[in-house]
């Protein structure tokens, strides 16, 4: 029988998506999402990109108007959860209210990892991961001259990049020796980083932050472990985030780089579930449990959850898929490229417009497409599918992936 009181903690991606699946499959039982940001939920990708150029404004942000959660009867409470009180299905809300559920989905989400060094109390000093963040920058970009970027993954370089197309002088801190380093393979690495530098963008490698340097308040500046000082009048720190999976520890739920969840993404207590960013979980797609950060991974954790509830349970199995936009390059990787022992590239280097085909002991598993959309959704469907592909043939002349795709549709 399914619940008929659900709540939802978290009012992200993965907790909206939620709330709006249950009543699409069918619930009408009552649904409260709780969130701790003001508003209604918002989508946070464009905050790097779009939103600090100007390109979108606040009500392109969200996923619905206000009238939608009012006529699917989900309620909202801006609010902060203190405790989950197992033993009495209940949460306790840094109010004091008490709130009761049969079922109770985790949607806590991430935060920013923060530098751990001296300044970062000085004005001008963001992480960008909510629209308080992205509208405090937003406020800068216009008087700023010189910007610091703590960071060479997605976050750091798309703000990078949008910094620099304002004018912006642009110097990034990378501690390790190519951009993207986690995500992506060399060659797709090569291509970002040749094309920051066409931007005017300044990558130091192999060099950590010792100290944000200020004065009467505001930030002048950085200085690195080497001694060296940079100026800046603006510091944006993208050195990954943390699992917000402190609640489910204190309420004894099994916590291990993030909550952990089975394949039906059920938590160690069977009334509760967790979802998104927050969660490890195993993946057909992995040799361990992973923990993703991606809007198709909360959305379709979020539906896999919804369903369950409403009497469909299935294993989550989706395949994992991301995207960056960097100035005029968009980024798009299908499957996961973990331990790749070859690659194959599509395309052409100096036009960025690549795809990077990485493969592990002779298999496809993942697929990096810079500017080749078509590509990228003919990978998708080529890895979900688990057709074969081999090297040799990929590197073959004439090879193109989309064709292959559709030639081998059928047989699968």
């Amino acid at each position: 029988m399914s619940p008929q009181t659900i709540v939802i903690i978290g009012a992200g991606q993965a907790g909206y998506q939620v709330a709006a699946s249950l009543r699409q499959e069918g619930f009408d039982g009552a649904i409260t999402l709780v969130g701790d940001e003001p508003g209604v939920p918002y989508q946070r990708p464009p905050l790097s990109k779009a939103y600090l150029l100007g390109k979108v404004g606040v009500a392109a942000l969200r996923f619905r108007p206000p009238e939608y959660f009012d006529e699917h009867r989900i309620a909202r409470i801006q609010g902060s959860v203190a405790a989950i009180d197992r033993d009495h299905r209940q949460l306790v809300l840094t109010s004091g209210e008490k709130l009761s559920y049969e079922h109770l989905v985790l949607a806590t989400g991430a935060r920013n990892r923060v530098p751990t060094v001296p300044g970062m109390e000085f004005d001008g000093v963001f992480g960008l991961r909510s629209l308080a963040d992205a509208d405090g920058l937003s406020q800068r970009l216009g008087h700023a001259k010189r910007a610091v970027v703590i960071g060479a993954g997605f976050i750091g370089l798309e703000f990078a990049a949008v910094a620099a197309a304002r004018g912006i002088s642009v110097d990034v801190l990378e501690l390790g020796t190519r951009p993207m380093a986690r995500a992506v393979s060399t060659v797709t690495s090569r291509v970002f980083d040749q094309a920051h530098a066409s931007w005017g963008v300044r990558i130091h490698y192999g060099q950590s932050l010792a100290a944000i340097l200020g004065a009467d308040g505001h930030v002048t500046g950085v200085q690195l472990a080497s001694g060296e000082a940079l100026s800046a009048d603006l510091v944006v720190y993208g050195i990954g985030v943390l699992p917000n999976a402190e609640l489910a520890s204190e309420a004894g739920l099994a916590v291990h780089n993030g909550i952990v969840v089975d394949a039906q993404l059920l938590t160690s207590d069977p009334a509760i579930s967790a979802i998104g960013d927050v969660v490890s979980f195993p993946s057909p797609w992995a040799h361990q449990p992973i923990r993703l950060e991606s809007v198709q991974n909360a959305v379709d954790q979020a539906k896999t959850v919804a369903a369950r509830l409403m009497g469909k349970p299935a294993n989550y199995t989706a395949l994992p898929w991301f995207w960056t936009d960097q100035g005029e390059l968009k980024l798009q990787i299908a499957g996961l490229s973990d331990g790749h022992d070859e690659t194959v590239v599509l395309g052409s280097v100096e036009q960025r417009q690549i795809s990077v085909l990485c493969f592990r002991a002779g298999r496809l598993v993942a697929v990096e497409s810079c500017n080749r959309p078509a590509d990228h959704m003919a990978a998708r469907k080529l890895i979900a599918r688990h057709t074969p592909l081999s090297a040799a043939e990929a590197s073959a002349a004439g090879f193109e992936l989309k064709a292959f795709e559709a030639a081998t549709r059928e047989a699968n």
